[in-house]
């Protein structure tokens, strides 16, 4: 099993976005990447995916038009933000709009 990235994205009063990234280890543990720079470990894909959807948080890449409009900004002028590591990207975690 190769490991995956996805990103997942919240809302905030329709002025911010949160951002989270999560990790498939290649053992099939999960990693989620939070806003405060901190690491969350799961046993599987299928926990992290709970606690985040439990979070408010949706899978960027699932968004339709109408779900981003539902959380105020629009599809086509967002992208999960883009670092050359952690450190750098914590920082671009949360997101004005």
């Amino acid at each position: 099993m190769a490991t995956t990235v996805t990103w997942w994205v919240a809302g905030l009063l329709g002025t911010s976005l949160i951002w989270a990234r999560m990790t498939i280890t290649e053992s099939g543990a999960a990693e989620v990447l939070g806003s405060d720079g901190r690491v969350l470990h799961y046993p599987d894909e299928d926990g992290a995916r709970t606690a985040l959807l439990d979070a408010d948080f949706r899978e960027f890449d699932g968004l339709d038009d109408d779900d981003a409009s539902s959380m105020g900004f629009d599809l086509d002028s967002v992208q999960p933000p883009h670092a050359e590591d952690d450190d750098h990207l914590v920082p671009l975690l949360i997101q004005k709009i």
